[in-house]
């Protein structure tokens, strides 16, 4: 009854509806412990004058490691719930909450400010810290959505969201930088100190 009224001052809102299900999912599956989520790009391949929306993108099922096919569609980002379920062996991923993501030409044509895929993302965690604000959360994606700013973003909430993702073994990692010396003229740095390479920590005995 509770989420009927929701929904009706709501008015059929999507995001209301997607928090709602949200709840109904979190209930069921993960009443307590971590909430795992996952996100990622689906592309619904569409061709048509009157799809404002549609733009070309790469069509990952179609595609492979020496040949890449584009496809006209639409961009779609997916956040996910990942839980076990007891009639399989793999975890499923229960989407949630999704939004459209054109393409940047496509964004232009249509008069529309442009929003990457990792700003919809930032906007999605957003979201869902403020929906379950007391509970621990992780984000997984691949290595297509790795990004500095998400991150930040991720670690700069009230309740940080953890957050995990795919990297080169060799990936350059780096200290925060630190406070620039008196008097010393240029820019400020970008980056601090080397860290060990992924590899490195690997062969690591140290390595925890």
């Amino acid at each position: 009854q509770n989420y009927h009224r929701v929904l009706n001052r709501a008015k059929w809102s999507g995001l209301v509806v997607s928090q709602i299900l949200l709840g109904l999912l979190v209930a069921a599956f993960v009443r307590m412990g971590v909430v795992v989520m996952g996100v990622d790009e689906t592309l619904e391949r569409r061709q048509g004058e009157k799809i404002k929306a549609k733009g070309v993108f790469r069509d990952s099922a179609r595609s492979s490691r020496q040949y890449v096919v584009y496809s006209f569609g639409l961009r779609w980002i997916s956040m996910m719930l990942l839980v076990p379920v007891p009639w399989s062996s793999r975890v499923w991923a229960l989407p949630f909450l999704t939004v459209l993501a054109p393409s940047e030409k496509t964004n232009l044509a249509n008069g529309k400010r442009h929003k990457t895929s990792i700003d919809w993302i930032m906007q999605m965690i957003t979201a869902v810290r403020r929906w379950l604000p007391a509970r621990s959360l992780v984000l997984v994606t691949d290595g297509g959505l790795v990004a500095i700013k998400l991150g930040l973003r991720c670690v700069g909430l009230a309740n940080p969201v953890t957050y995990v993702s795919r990297l080169r073994l060799d990936a350059q990692l780096y200290d925060p930088p630190g406070p620039q010396a008196k008097g010393k003229p240029g820019p400020k740095p970008k980056k601090g100190k080397r860290q060990p390479s992924l590899k490195q920590r690997l062969t690591d005995p140290k390595t925890p």
